[in-house]
This record gives C-alpha cells, structure tokens and sequence, in this order.
C-alpha cells in the first residue's frame, strides 16, 4: 500500500511538473496586417510570403501616390531577431532599393528603416490600423 502511495505521488508530481512547463497560447506580437506611415497617410499590408516578410501598398492619402497601390514594397525580409526582420525595402519616391530593417517596437508600432552602405539611415514608426 505505502509503495502505491508513494509511485502515486511521484506521478502527481512529475505530471505537474510537466503541465506548468507547457506553453501557453502564443502571446508575441507580430507584424502582419496593415500599417499607416504617419508622414503620408499611405497603408502597408505586411504578409507572410514563403517564410518571410513581404509588404505592398494598400491604400494612400495623397491622390498623387494613387498609382503606387499595388506596389510590393518588401519582397521577402527574414527575421534576424526577435521582433526585428532584415531585406530590401523599395521606396517609390525615387524608386531605388535600399537595405532594411523592420523592428516591431509593440504590437502597434512598428519602425521601418532603409540605409545607404549601412551608414546612412532613415526610419519612421509606422502605426497598427485598427
């Protein structure tokens, strides 16, 4: 009788120990979805894309930028830390390819950066559209 008491134990313990090692729903934010540079109004859709992390345009403010709708403006960045993904980024105002970095700050904020050589960098937070 003591043995079973006992083996009974160590099984209770073993499987709780097991249940409060288990994950969780997963809580981490990410940056799918559409974002708005606050500098133009213009939206971003950031989606999944072969593992990846692509983006194009979605909507504008400025009817000059109309025809920039469509544009995929991020073909493939991968992720290089937590919450921060590394690629080419276009910028449609002079249509040149520059490195990047999308750094998820929260879940509503996300900066995106482009750099010359590395050296030369230029970034806003964009914000989470609800």
């Amino acid at each position: 009788m003591r043995a079973n008491i006992k083996s009974l134990l160590v099984t209770s313990l073993a499987l709780a120990s097991f249940a409060v090692a288990l994950p969780g729903p997963a809580s981490a934010a990410d940056p799918y979805g559409n974002w708005v540079r606050p500098s133009t109004g213009t939206q971003i859709n950031f989606y999944a894309c072969g593992g990846k992390l692509c983006a194009k345009i979605v909507a504008v403010k400025d009817e000059a930028r109309k025809k920039t709708i469509g544009t995929v403006i991020v073909k493939g960045m991968t992720k290089s830390g937590d919450n921060k993904w590394e690629g080419d980024l276009l910028n449609t105002d002079d249509g040149k390819i520059y490195s990047g970095v999308a750094t998820l700050e929260n879940p509503t904020a996300l900066n995106l950066k482009g750099c010359v050589a590395g050296l030369f960098c230029r970034g806003e937070t964009w914000a989470k559209v609800k």
